[in-house]
């Protein structure tokens, strides 16, 4: 802690080294929280698993994200649901690190992916599994 009485007794040289050393220490800890923050500036973009009257979509159908965003799947139906990055343009490793195959079955469970800096910028789509077959088809845009 900066003691100022103590500051008023020092020769003007050692002042202005105390002060040097405060100065730094200040600015190191403020672009240690800059740091720090980053990754909060990161945003979480939501997709419902199903619609609000109970079609078997992802709503919405497409989503556009930065790289680091994260992206948030929460089952809306009362069927089982997963999120499966299948399309042979996606890159296997990437596939797996994307997808979530086990199944969700209650209305609210969820699923999370964060695009990395990594992972290159393009077109994911991906799908349900169980619901393919309807069309339950969805598409992350990275920038």
């Amino acid at each position: 802690m900066l003691n100022i009485e103590r500051l008023k007794t020092l020769p003007p040289k050692k002042l202005s080294k105390q002060l040097s050393f405060f100065l730094v220490s200040l600015m190191l800890i403020m672009a240690s929280f800059l740091i720090l923050i980053k990754p909060s500036l990161a945003e979480t973009y939501k997709v419902l698993m199903g619609t609000d009257d109970k079609r078997l979509k992802f709503v919405p159908e497409t989503v556009i994200i930065k790289s680091g965003d994260t992206v948030k799947w929460i089952n809306n139906l009362n069927t089982p649901c997963n999120v499966v990055f299948d399309n042979p343009e996606v890159p296997q490793e990437i596939a797996e690190e994307l997808s979530h195959k086990e199944l969700v079955f209650a209305i609210g469970d969820t699923y999370e992916s964060t695009f990395s800096d990594d992972i290159p910028s393009g077109e994911y789509t991906y799908s349900c599994q169980p619901n393919r077959g309807a069309n339950m088809v969805g598409k992350i845009v990275v920038q």
